[in-house]
């Protein structure tokens, strides 16, 4: 890369400066890295923040996040979304435990081999937290390089990635490639973000060759995304005589696996969601129900679609509730409710329930 040494110098420069004060920079060790970076896959800073300080006081080293229940770390994630994250960072710690005798791999194809580490993990924990040479490139890196370079592949491809890891290896200085893996990473995050980068105060903006042409918004170049889906879930609140309520537990092949929801499904052609509720209480519990009235819907996106979550007070009228699926079922006092974890959406149902969220 043209004026790589100068590039380097800059970054380095501006983020002994402007680096943010956050803990995991406070007190930097092999865990610390590892945990802060599952939390902030697919997760802004912000809101990855206070889940870090909740994990870290629950389970300070690596050897109490194995022994812990994984319906505890799976509570402690609530509301952090991909709960896949959870479940890896327990099997994980675990196999750390077990197989390293408790020390985080400081070899990138044991490190590797873990649950839920790829490459981007792999080469942040090697480069920050035992000072290898190994680049990084997550979105923010993408984006900057992208930039600096005018790179006109689709960085949604996997040749594109290749591509870019390239340069970024190339841009590693020899010195301290934890810190500058983390200011390429800061400087996106703050400085040349996605939309209106603040070019003006940016270090490399003078090698900038997407800067140089007033064309920073046309880089990283991307393939249009295809219309989000949208899904109406019905749900049943189904109460006991004893006002005990209902609740399953997901498969871990399924999505959003090990948590707790209110059983329903998703509506089919042109039913009314009264019926798909019934319909889907009778295929997965073996139920009849009366579907009674209906709860505020709630909106909700994910990564690849979005639903509208539709709840319904039901009563059975005939059949004792037995998962089709082998999945868990609970009845629950509704004091209770909050200990389990559930999805955000299940959640978001709360209040009108009248059950205390927790929080």
């Amino acid at each position: 890369m043209v004026h790589q040494s100068e590039i380097q110098q800059a970054l380095a420069d501006w983020f002994a400066v402007n680096a943010r004060d956050l803990p995991w920079r406070r007190a930097q060790t092999p865990y610390t890295t590892y945990l802060s970076e599952i939390l902030l896959q697919q997760t802004r800073v912000d809101q990855g923040l206070p889940y870090y300080e909740r994990f870290v006081r629950l389970f300070p080293t690596i050897q109490d996040l194995a022994i812990a229940p994984r319906d505890e770390i799976l509570k402690a994630w609530e509301g952090l979304g991909y709960y896949s994250r959870a479940r890896n960072l327990h099997r994980a710690a675990t196999e750390i435990v077990e197989r390293f005798d408790g020390r985080i791999p400081d070899q990138e194809n044991d490190l590797k081999s873990l649950p839920g580490i790829g490459d981007y993990t792999a080469s942040a924990i090697l480069s920050i937290a035992y000072g290898q040479p190994f680049a990084v490139v997550d979105g923010n890196v993408i984006r900057v390089l992208s930039r600096l370079t005018t790179f006109a592949g689709d960085v949604n491809t996997s040749a594109a990635r290749r591509q870019l890891k390239t340069l970024a290896t190339d841009l590693l200085p020899d010195d301290n490639p934890g810190a500058h893996n983390e200011a390429l990473m800061e400087l996106g995050a703050l400085v040349c973000s996605p939309r209106s980068p603040s070019c003006e105060i940016c270090p490399v903006s003078k090698f900038c060759g997407a800067y140089s042409i007033g064309r920073q918004e046309d880089f990283p170049v991307k393939t249009k995304k295809r219309p989000v889906p949208h899904y109406d879930i019905a749900v049943g609140i189904i109460t006991s005589d004893d006002s005990r309520i209902l609740i399953q537990k997901r498969l871990d092949t399924e999505m959003l696996g090990g948590l707790w929801e209110f059983p329903g499904g998703k509506r089919e052609g042109a039913e009314s969601l009264k019926e798909t509720c019934a319909r889907e209480l009778m295929e997965e519990l073996g139920i009849t129900v009366d579907v009674g009235k209906a709860l505020t819907p709630v909106k909700h996106a994910y990564s690849h679609f979005k639903i509208t979550l539709h709840g319904f007070y039901c009563t059975i009228e005939s059949g004792e509730p037995e998962s089709d699926a082998g999945r868990q079922l609970d009845w629950v006092v509704k004091e209770n409710i909050s200990k389990y974890a559930f999805p955000s959406a299940n959640r978001m149902l709360f209040d009108e329930l009248g059950i205390d969220s927790g929080d």
